[in-house]
């Protein structure tokens, strides 16, 4: 009885690992759309407003600060 339990998990591991051939393409595209979204929304963040205001004053102060 434990063996045939055993032998079955054993069956539906194997099935498993075997269904996940061709999964890298799948996985790969999905974290190219990913990153792109992510670079997007960055982009949109940095270009706002506040942020380049912000940013041109941390510049503007550390090139006025005497050495």
């Amino acid at each position: 009885m434990v063996g045939n339990v055993i032998r079955a998990a054993a069956q539906r591991l194997s099935g498993a690992v075997a269904a996940e051939d061709g999964m890298s393409t799948a996985e790969y595209a999905i974290g190219t759309i990913a990153a792109a979204a992510f670079g997007a929304v960055l982009y949109t963040v940095v270009t706002g407003d506040n942020i380049v205001t912000a940013l041109t004053g941390i510049v503007e102060r550390a090139l006025n600060t005497a050495v």
